[in-house]
């Protein structure tokens, strides 16, 4: 590999590749050949797991002997048995190899099969030598269906070391997926029925986590990096907005308590409006879509206007939140299962939900902060304790994370003396207690 090469990108859909070896390594290649729409042939007296769920598959032919001269171009090779019925079928395809790969583990076969290609003038790739091969496969990633880099593959080669050109092909898919390369696909006005009708987009709900911008899961991330319009909530990684591209258009949708400028419905609209026009889409959340976040409504009126729309979850806020102020909601011998509520909707909700948990569950309120007095007397009416630990974590995961601890006795008047305000997961249950141990695992706290 000392001479210089010239990379080349190979359309190999139809037409016949063969895999000399059973191994590992000639599992990998075949896999690679198969994706690339290749007619692939493995030639391998025995096949690992991998290979033999190919053929399982029906996703290449399998000729189970050794390796025969003639195999490459169909040409000057002994006669099969007339009883093997699988070789008197290949004795029917007169195509010879565009191109080959060795893999047996064998200096002398592979040797054999690189003489053979070269007679031929067929491209040989050997796994046992770089430098006597007259081809080398690039470490190879094809970008994901919505990311940064759909439609992009990226092939590294570096010298003979696939470690290193592994490595670098996964930094520059990363790169692209998270927007620290921003090179977005431009969008062509390809009609979806006839003259002047765009391409209908598609929406992803997204879940951003508690609020730490590196708390977005790998698949949001990248859907980020490659949205066209980004419709955001209030709480979520805001911090990620500032890496968007110019051309990305951000629609603030975000609600306070009490104030919600953007109904609901608007909301719904605005992602099937955006969608019609061909643009990609992420309505992106605080947490997970699908808890208490309405991400259901806004996945079924999409479907209902004909618009694709995927879900990707994200940390929830009501168990992520709890633990960075050192409060797991389940713990051996204290509690053994959580109930997560909506206060927002009044004590009655809460007690509803509570109503059927373990006596000795955690209760995960949120949106809890405005109604905790009315919330905390009617869970003590219902039977709760009056001096049950309560913790009310704001501001979860950002800098400005504070946790006050309190009893459902006190938990109103501790709240209005410390100042708390929303956002705020409110926790109930003996396993706040914990903290004293735990401690905070992030932010700054205050103890009433």
């Amino acid at each position: 590999m000392g001479s210089p090469s010239y990379p080349l990108t190979l359309d190999l859909t139809g037409r016949r590749a063969v895999v000399v070896g059973g191994g590992p390594v000639a599992a990998r290649r075949a896999s690679g050949l198969v994706e690339a729409g290749a007619a692939v042939e493995v030639i391998a007296p025995f096949l690992c797991e991998d290979l033999g769920a190919l053929v399982a598959g029906g996703a290449l032919t399998w000729h189970e002997r050794d390796y025969l001269p003639g195999d490459l171009t169909l040409k000057d090779r002994p006669a099969p048995d007339a009883d093997n019925s699988s070789e008197s079928a290949v004795e029917q395809v007169f195509d010879p190899a565009w191109l080959v790969h060795t893999a047996t583990g064998e200096r002398s076969v592979d040797d054999q099969v690189a003489r053979e290609a070269e007679a031929a003038r067929i491209w040989c790739v050997r796994a046992d030598d770089a430098t006597a091969s007259t081809a080398w496969t690039p470490a190879v990633a094809r970008g994901a269906v919505g990311t940064a880099s759909e439609g992009l593959t990226v092939a590294v080669t570096a010298g003979g070391d696939p470690r290193r050109a592994s490595a670098v092909r996964d930094a520059v898919l990363a790169a692209l997926d998270s927007g620290t390369l921003p090179v977005r696909r431009l969008r062509r006005a390809t009609p979806a029925s006839g003259a002047g009708t765009p391409t209908v987009g598609r929406v992803a709900l997204v879940g951003g986590g508690p609020g730490a911008d590196d708390l977005i899961t790998v698949r949001g991330r990248a859907l980020l990096a490659a949205a066209d319009v980004v419709v955001t909530d209030r709480l979520g990684p805001r911090g990620l907005l500032a890496t968007l591209g110019a051309d990305v258009e951000v629609v603030d949708v975000g609600k306070t308590p009490g104030n919600h400028p953007v109904s609901q419905e608007r909301i719904n609209e605005l992602l099937v409006h955006h969608a019609r026009l061909g643009k990609r889409v992420v309505r992106l959340k605080g947490g997970d879509p699908f808890v208490l976040g309405r991400g259901g409504e806004e996945a079924l009126h999409c479907l209902a206007n004909g618009v694709a729309v995927e879900v990707v979850p994200g940390v929830t806020s009501a168990v992520s939140v709890p633990a960075a102020a050192g409060i797991p909601v389940t713990h051996r011998g204290v509690a053994a299962s959580f109930v997560v509520a909506s206060a927002h909707e009044g004590a009655e909700h809460v007690l509803a939900a509570a109503a059927d948990a373990a006596p000795d569950a955690t209760l995960v309120l949120l949106m809890g902060v405005s109604r905790l007095g009315e919330t905390a007397a009617a869970l003590i009416d219902a039977g709760r304790p009056a001096d049950t630990p309560v913790a009310l974590v704001e501001r979860g995961w950002t800098p400005e994370q504070r946790t006050t601890t309190t009893t459902l006795a006190t938990a109103a008047r501790d709240a209005e003396l410390a100042g708390v305000r929303a956002p705020a997961v409110v926790v109930v249950g003996e396993v706040v207690a914990l903290r004293e141990q735990l401690g905070d695992l992030a932010g700054s706290s205050v103890t009433a």
